[in-house]
């Protein structure tokens, strides 16, 4: 199971830097990022079809975009100087929150 998350940690963090190199492709003109771009999603999705296979798709989905969406937004904060109102950070928190809850509980059936 170990090596199941560590496949969709993989599949996050290659997700991540294709889409923090979304800007630097300026519309994919520059040919060398929206090369690693291509790479980064190929990858992110390779690595999820191994995790699909173990994992609940809706868990696999809710944990891979959640966790994206907040490592992307403290990401953008540092480095596109991008800024976020307390609400946004508040709800990041809160997706967070949910995306542990649902990993916390996901072998139990309703």
């Amino acid at each position: 199971m170990l090596k199941t998350y560590l496949f969709l940690v993989g599949a996050i963090i290659c997700e991540v830097c294709g889409t923090m190199l979304l800007p630097v492709t300026q519309n994919f003109t520059k040919v060398t990022p929206t090369v690693f771009l291509a790479g980064f999603y190929l990858s992110a999705f390779y690595l999820l079809t191994f995790v699909v296979d173990k994992l609940p798709i809706a868990i696999v989905y809710s944990t891979w975009s959640g966790l994206g969406i907040f490592t992307i937004a403290i990401l953008g904060y540092i480095f596109f100087k991008q800024s976020l109102s307390w609400q946004a950070i508040l709800g990041m928190f809160f997706i967070v929150v949910g995306v542990t809850l649902v990993n916390m509980y996901s072998s139990k059936t309703i």
